[in-house]
């Protein structure tokens, strides 16, 4: 039987990599945010609220992002994508999901915020630890969803 520190090891390892979807050799931080979509999507029609969820996803990348930076040895490893997950819940908050043009156009809208990091999110990603790590993120889902919030209202964007 292994070690109870080898057991937290395997978790933080677990959940800062959403399950190791940060393994991917290719585009970690796309497909964490593809994975947060999926989940979201599949999540809507539980009857589950999506505050929670989305709470519960910061909160538990708030706990193991810093961990993680220390195992791995690493600021910032591009395989910890819980940031990614979290910040695609938060892009996706409040918004009508039931229609797959608003799911596609938040992922994308994130993607790019979150690549291009506007004012303050370069500066908040600077920072130590979890607060480095999950705040550029949160910034991004924060300009996502308003955004977002914005032009369903102001256009005649067509929702199905």
């Amino acid at each position: 039987m292994g070690k109870p520190q080898d057991y937290s090891k395997i978790l933080i390892k677990s959940i800062s990599t959403f399950f190791f979807i940060g393994y991917l050799p290719v585009a970690p931080g796309t497909f964490g945010s593809l994975a947060g979509v999926g989940l979201f999507y599949l999540l809507k029609e539980s009857g589950i609220n999506p505050l929670i969820v989305t709470s519960g996803l910061i909160i538990l990348g708030f706990l193991v992002t810093e961990k993680a930076e220390k195992l791995f040895a690493k600021k910032d490893p591009s395989f910890v994508v819980i940031d990614e997950v979290a910040g695609m819940f938060l892009s996706l908050l409040f918004l009508p999901v039931y229609d797959i043009k608003v799911i596609i156009i938040a992922f994308f809208y994130f993607r790019l915020i979150d690549t291009f990091k506007p004012f303050p999110a370069g500066r908040v990603e600077k920072m130590k630890g979890a607060l480095g790590l999950m705040g550029d993120d949160i910034v991004a889902a924060v300009y996502t969803n308003i955004i977002l919030q914005l032009v369903l209202r102001l256009t005649f964007f067509k929702t199905s």
